[in-house]
């Protein structure tokens, strides 16, 4: 039987719809997680609700101890991760408040403990990537959005960048070339990290700013704030819909 957690991200860290059993901090190798776990139910369902920045949006995206938020959900049994995320739209299609369930990646973070293998193993293991978003995941979040009568894009390729820092409005022209659609800070190491541990893993990404360079104007963060404020509503309608769904192995 699945056990769903949910990692969220800019806005989403007081989920509406989700009743609060209790907390708990567990503590792993990796040390401690951004915050402790909320478990709890949403609509019914029991989940594992974890802050990726932290209960007060602390901790920047180079510092999210990814390492020990997906070990801590492995070790609480999580079979199943719905990733929610804020991003920005570098295709033409995904303009801001679109909802995207990406199903590739590209990873250009640097200096990121970015894999279980290492010091703490006697060996290591490969794992096959060619498809980073588990299909069960996708699947179940692309039937919940439909249910839901969501308008949202049924592919796309995140670019996973450092930050905390936008990207230059070169750096995305360089993205796009290299086929990006969306751009964030947090989709690497969590996708291949959940992979190693043998977690099911999908991405639900809201587009809150146009890409640096995308837009006739600038960045405008007073804009992204209320774009996350306006695209909480439309992500809990499919996060409602996915815990009826459900997985398909």
């Amino acid at each position: 039987m699945a056990k769903i957690a949910i990692i969220g991200g800019t806005g989403l860290t007081n989920m509406p719809g989700l009743t609060v059993k209790y907390r708990e901090m567990v503590k792993t190798i990796y040390g401690a997680p951004s915050c402790p776990l909320i478990h709890g139910e949403l609509n019914g369902t029991e989940v594992t609700f974890l802050a990726r920045h932290g209960r007060r949006h602390t901790i920047p995206p180079h510092m999210v101890n990814y390492r020990a938020n997906l070990m801590a959900l492995h070790e609480v049994g999580a079979t199943h991760i719905i990733a929610l995320a804020a991003v920005g739209g570098i295709a033409d299609d995904c303009l801001d408040k679109t909802i995207v369930i990406p199903d590739q990646i590209i990873d250009y973070t640097y200096g990121r403990a970015h894999t279980f293998h290492g010091d703490k193993h006697d060996k290591f293991d490969h794992i096959d990537f060619t498809e980073p978003y588990s299909a069960s995941v996708r699947g179940c979040l692309l039937k919940a959005g439909q249910s839901a009568g969501v308008p949202h894009l049924t592919e796309g390729v995140y670019g996973a960048t450092q930050g905390p820092r936008l990207e230059t409005a070169a750096e995305i022209t360089r993205m796009e070339r290299d086929g990006c659609t969306i751009v964030g800070m947090t989709g690497m190491p969590e996708a291949s990290l959940a992979r190693e541990l043998g977690i099911e893993y999908g991405c639900c990404a809201m587009v809150v700013n146009r890409a640096p360079g995308k837009a006739a104007t600038g960045i405008d963060f007073r804009d992204i704030e209320q774009n996350v404020h306006d695209s909480i509503d439309a992500v809990r309608k499919i996060l409602a819909e996915a815990m009826v769904a459900g997985f398909e192995s």
